[in-house]
C-alpha cells in the first residue's frame, strides 16, 4: 500500500515524463467537463446524459480521492474553494438519477465545476512559461468567463423553465452578456425584485471584471517572480536584478543558452 501511495503522489507532483503526461489528461478532462457542463445545461436529463453525469461523477470523486489521500494537510486541501465545488457537482452528478425530476438547482451546482478552471490555470502555470508571462490577463480572461457562465445558469434556473431548452439557455446568455456590459436592449428584462436585484449584481460586477481584462491586455505585462532578497514578486519579464532592492534574479526566458 506503502508504495502504491508513492506511486499516485509521483503521478501528481513527480517530474518525471510519465507524471508530466498524467497531469496533461488531468488538465484536458477539466477542461472537457467544463465546457460538457456549458453545453448540456440546458438540455433534458435523457438516460445517455444521466449516465455520463454519473460516470463523470465517478471520475471527478475519484481525482478527488486521490488528491485527499496524498495531500500532506488534508484539512487545507479539504477547505480550498476548488475541493468543496468538485465535492457539490460529485453530489449533484450522483444524487440526479434517485431523484424524480432533474431539478434546475442541479443546472446550478454543476456549473460550479467552472471553478476548477483556477485549479486547471494554476496547473498549466507551473508547466508553461507562456501562462506565466501573461498571467494577469489569463486570469482576468478566466473570472470573466467563468462569471458569464455562473450567472447564465442562476438567470436560466430563475427565468426560464426546462422545455425552454437551448434556446432558453441563450436568451439567458444573451441576457447576462447584455446586463453585464450595461447595453441593455431591454427585449429581455427580470421583473421581479430578486431578478431586478440580480441585474444589478450583474452589471455591477461585470463592468469590474471587463475593466480588469481591459487592464490586463494593455498595462505592460509583468512574470512573477519572488525575489530572494525583498520578496516583490513582480517583474519585467527581462528583468536581471530586482527593481527595488537590486537582489540578481534568474527569471527562467526562452530561448537556447549557447555552448
Amino acid at each position: 500500500m506503502e508504495q502504491f501511495h508513492r506511486a499516485v503522489r509521483l503521478l501528481y507532483t513527480g517530474t518525471s515524463e510519465r507524471a508530466r503526461r498524467f497531469r496533461y489528461g488531468l488538465i484536458a478532462f477539466d477542461a472537457a467537463s467544463i465546457v460538457y457542463f456549458i453545453a448540456t445545461a440546458a438540455l433534458p436529463a435523457t438516460p445517455a446524459i444521466t449516465a455520463l453525469n454519473a460516470v463523470l461523477g465517478m471520475v471527478i470523486l475519484l481525482d478527488f480521492a486521490a488528491r485527499m489521500w496524498i495531500a500532506p494537510n488534508r484539512r487545507r486541501e479539504l477547505l480550498q474553494v476548488h475541493t468543496i465545488a468538485d465535492l457539490i457537482v460529485v453530489t449533484s452528478l450522483l444524487l440526479a438519477p434517485f431523484l424524480a425530476e432533474n431539478l434546475g438547482f442541479l443546472r446550478v451546482l454543476r456549473g460550479l465545476r467552472l471553478i476548477r478552471s483556477y485549479h486547471l490555470l494554476r496547473d498549466l502555470r507551473s508547466e508553461s512559461l507562456i501562462f506565466r508571462r501573461h498571467e494577469d490577463a489569463i486570469l482576468a480572461a478566466v473570472n470573466l468567463f467563468v462569471f458569464i457562465f455562473v450567472t447564465t445558469s442562476v438567470v436560466f434556473v430563475l427565468t426560464f423553465d426546462e422545455a425552454a431548452g437551448v434556446a432558453g439557455y441563450i436568451d439567458a446568455l444573451y441576457f447576462t452578456v447584455a446586463t453585464l456590459t450595461t447595453t441593455g436592449f431591454g427585449d429581455i428584462t427580470m421583473t421581479t425584485p430578486g431578478g431586478k436585484l440580480l441585474s444589478v449584481f450583474i452589471m455591477v460586477v461585470g463592468v469590474a471584471l471587463f475593466v480588469q481584462l481591459a487592464r490586463a491586455i494593455f498595462q505592460p505585462s509583468k512574470i512573477k517572480y519572488k525575489c530572494p532578497e525583498c520578496g516583490l514578486n513582480r517583474h519585467e519579464p527581462d528583468a536581471i536584478h530586482c527593481k527595488h532592492c537590486g537582489e540578481p534574479l534568474k527569471i527562467e526566458t526562452e530561448g537556447e543558452t549557447g555552448a
